[in-house]
């Protein structure tokens, strides 16, 4: 019997493996996929933990949970890629062998990159809310709080849910306000980029919106060391910006068993044909999710739009046919901006975030780029989606392919002034 292996059974392995074992002729092919941890998080929940709106209970998950039962899953670690004997090695000894490489293994913060992050300060007053641990430590934290400087800092790009971090400057200054310190708080942005987002007509708007908050941007800002003594941040090139509370958004990496196999670039993320989904290095080998090097957002929406591409290109694999569906990058994201409001941003490899209507032209009902009630709540809701529709691979009424119904394309003529108007 032949073998489709994935590896990761966080939200793009989970996809994926739900989606082939309905397809693949169960006489002829085994799903199997191995990870190292029994609980599935729900990720973007992270963000509201350190205010109060999660708890666990809304996180957490038995992986077994949501996997089919046709599913086969093995508990291990992965150590190592063997490409030329089709071979994956666990720390434990074993090994599996596969026909067909699904390399789901996501991303994690490393805070261990940056010099002095994993000082004297972390965990007290230097604290990221990317994983479960830290998320819960942060809220803690600031349950504490009594006002002084937040600085809220992105280390590198890429990262999973490149908005995460604006959104929890926007959750800090309405969480702020709601308890009353929002006067004795002040909140810097700190971020590598030129600008607020790395797409230019979304960069304008979310800039206005942090102006208004009174949220204060240092751009450009590539963050070289920690000083826990001096409680300072400090730049390559020597700004240094004070803190009270560091929110870090370490790093982000790709899986350490990436570079022992092989098959990892320098953040250990595996080269990809950004249409195919499959390897640059192995023709039998395919990588989805926040695993890959593509230049598109590390996010849900992605993963679950990669999964609909993979599923064709893997079963036209089997049947020995060219591969033909294509992956245009497609993201689709809701941006909490706290006050019972949100946005929501579409866009792909060639189409940046614009203004417009989702997912209908006319009729909506939620605008793009632009803060809406509707959008918060869809916001929220996405939280069953994602347990109940989204883990078991069902169809969500969304193609894997952007669409350019309902949006200001005329705003991509970058000297247009209409932008302002979409406010």
């Amino acid at each position: 019997m032949k073998k489709l292996l994935i590896l990761g059974a966080g939200t793009a392995g989970t996809v994926i493996a739900n989606k082939m074992v309905r397809k693949l002729p169960a006489k002829e092919w085994q799903v199997e996929v191995v990870d190292q941890d029994p609980v599935h998080y729900y990720q973007p929940g992270f963000l509201f933990m350190p205010f109060g709106i999660y708890g666990e209970k809304d996180v957490v998950k038995p992986k077994k949970r949501f996997l089919s039962r046709k599913v086969n899953l093995r508990m291990g670690t992965i150590e190592r890629i063997d490409a030329d004997t089709n071979k994956v090695y666990l720390e434990n000894g074993d090994s599996v062998h596969y026909d067909l490489l699904v390399i789901a293994t996501g991303t994690t913060p490393r805070p261990d990159e940056i010099e002095g992050m994993e000082g004297d300060d972390w965990g007290r007053d230097v604290h990221e809310f990317y994983t479960f641990d830290g998320s819960c430590k942060l809220a803690r934290r600031l349950r504490e709080w009594k006002g002084g400087r937040m600085v809220i800092n992105v280390a590198e790009m890429p990262i999973k849910c490149p908005v995460a971090p604006l959104e929890f400057a926007f959750l800090a200054d309405w969480w702020l306000t709601k308890n009353g310190l929002r006067d004795k708080t002040e909140i810097h942005y700190v971020t590598p980029l030129s600008g607020a987002f790395t797409k230019p007509v979304a960069t304008e708007r979310l800039q206005h919106m942090l102006d208004e908050r009174r949220i204060h941007v240092e751009t450009d800002f590539a963050i070289g060391s920690v000083d826990n003594d001096k409680k300072r941040i400090v730049s390559w090139d020597d700004r240094a910006v004070d803190y009270d509370l560091l929110v870090a958004v370490p790093t982000n990496m790709g899986a350490d068993a990436m570079e022992r196999s092989g098959l990892g670039d320098e953040l250990n993320f595996v080269p990809t044909d950004k249409e195919t989904l499959r390897s640059l290095a192995r023709e039998n080998i395919f990588v989805i999710g926040d695993a890959t090097d593509l230049p598109a957002s590390k996010a849900g929406s992605v993963a679950h739009f990669e999964a609909e591409i993979l599923e064709e290109n893997l079963l036209a694999v089997v049947a020995g046919k060219e591969l033909e569906a294509r992956f245009d990058g497609h993201s689709n994201c809701f941006v909490e901006t706290g006050y019972g409001k949100g946005m929501l941003i579409d866009f792909n490899y060639e189409t940046e975030p614009l203004p417009g209507t989702f997912p209908f032209a006319k009729l909506g009902p939620m605008p793009l780029l632009k803060e809406s009630r509707i959008n918060h709540w869809g916001k929220l809701m996405f939280r069953h989606v994602y347990w109940h529709a989204l883990l078991p691979g069902l169809p969500l009424g969304i193609g894997p392919h952007m669409s350019l119904k309902g949006k200001r394309t005329d705003l991509l003529k970058r000297n247009s002034p209409v932008l302002a108007g979409a406010r």
